[in-house]
């Protein structure tokens, strides 16, 4: 039998073209296969042309003759209905394709990233907060550990793309979170907080309030004879050589206690100099290590190497609670303080439990459990204090005498000073 070709016009063509491009489609096997070209020239062979995938054919599927199947294939009706089924199943493979993405989205957010101290501190969270904050929201939370500039470097490194939820930091990087537009609104945040956790626009808020100040060995300072520090400038003292730590100034402990130093001698924030020349001449002698890391610092006290330190309450509270023998010291001239702060990330498609997440480290239960195992000073004013519980921690009247410091200055300076401590401190 013999192959008849069929032809369209310009217009009809541009249809046609579309369905010959699908190939094996199962639209293109409905018309039939139709074989198409612009010119009206018969094709060679006698009108047999090879089987191109099914484009020549005698009889369409439904077996209408060869005449029956040009009307079907010139009627402008009969392309405007194998269009809007086209349409229509385009349609549904699209809204498929939504949902199936959607739905993607949706499983990726139900796991929190969460960025915070490590240590002690991340113990205290993986054990009290992560547990109940999983079941109750039924959220996976990944607990990424790092010192403050770490996650604020991780941050400035994810710009764009970022895969933190929730930051927990120092409020000397905090600052810099806000100022660099990282940090979401928070609403909803507890009417009794004191002034001193709140931040600007409620980008952040203050979870607990801690002390920079002394460690010491309690025992060893009793089988030595010696009295307890009293003082920044005990720091000084030669009978400590080379066994004082201090964290590094890239730490907020370690910063400071630089502040504090200089603060002493004349200077503060603004001039540093007196507090870099006291570290170079007077203690650096003395220092051990400048070590950022709290499970190093636990170390070296436990290995008997050192004796002293520059520390917070947090810390101190949570290594005596290991039956460890330290005490914490709030020098005569003030101690510094320093807020632990969250903030939830801002980013498209931002996780609303991210907020969740950091207004839980604000229940009062959740306060108490910091104030007992890390010492935190806690940020509520309702809060009823045990008296059996922050005998370490800024409370009261230590909280009152808590030195600020200037983190608007501090921020400005902080690469410089540390630029300059790398060159003149910690060589």
């Amino acid at each position: 039998m013999q192959r008849v070709p069929l032809f369209i016009g310009r217009w009809k063509y541009r249809f046609a073209i579309f369905f010959i491009r699908t190939g094996d489609s199962p639209l293109f096997r409905q018309i039939g296969g139709v074989w198409t070209s612009r010119s009206r020239q018969n094709p060679p062979n006698g009108g047999r042309s090879p089987d191109r995938g099914g484009i020549c054919a005698e009889r369409d599927a439904e077996g209408a003759s060869v005449s029956e199947t040009r009307r079907r294939v010139t009627s402008f009706r009969y392309w405007r209905s194998v269009h809007m089924k086209t349409f229509r199943l385009l349609t549904a493979v699209s809204i498929a394709a939504l949902v199936a993405a959607s739905s993607a989205a949706s499983a990726q957010q139900r796991t929190l990233y969460v960025a915070g101290y490590g240590g002690s501190f991340e113990k205290t969270i993986r054990d009290e907060v992560i547990p109940a904050f999983e079941k109750e929201n039924g959220v996976k939370v990944e607990y990424v550990a790092g010192n403050s500039t770490d996650t604020l470097a991780k941050l400035q490194a994810q710009k764009g793309n970022q895969q933190i939820d929730v930051a927990i930091v120092d409020d000397g990087p905090m600052y810099q979170a806000i100022q660099l537009g990282f940090c979401g609104k928070l609403e909803g945040l507890p009417t009794d907080l004191y002034d001193t956790a709140r931040f600007k626009d409620d980008r952040a808020v203050a979870i607990g309030i801690v002390a920079t100040g002394l460690m010491y060995n309690t025992k060893v300072f009793a089988e030595k004879g010696w009295a307890p520090p009293t003082s920044w400038n005990d720091l000084k003292d030669t009978k400590y050589a080379k066994q004082l730590v201090i964290p590094p100034i890239n730490n907020t402990y370690g910063l400071e206690a630089l502040v504090m130093l200089s603060k002493m001698n004349g200077g503060g924030e603004s001039n540093v100099d007196s507090g870099f020349k006291i570290f170079k001449e007077q203690i650096n002698p003395n220092v051990l290590a400048y070590e950022p890391s709290p499970g190093k610092m636990t170390e070296l006290f436990q290995s008997g190497q050192a004796v002293i330190a520059v520390w917070g309450t947090g810390r101190v509270q949570s290594f005596a609670n290991t039956g460890f023998p330290v005490d914490f010291v709030y020098p005569k001239e003030g101690a510094a303080t320093l807020l632990t702060t969250a903030c939830p990330i801002t980013k498209p498609n931002a996780s609303p439990l991210a907020s969740s997440f950091v207004k839980m480290l604000l229940d009062p239960k959740i306060q108490l459990v910091m104030l007992k195992d890390y010492g935190y000073g806690p940020v509520l004013k309702s809060l009823v204090i045990p008296p059996e519980l922050g005998k370490m921690a800024p409370i009261g009247e230590r909280a009152a005498k808590l030195y600020n410091p200037d983190w608007t200055v501090i921020n400005e300076k902080r690469e410089e000073w540390t630029k300059r401590w790398n060159r003149e401190v910690e060589r």
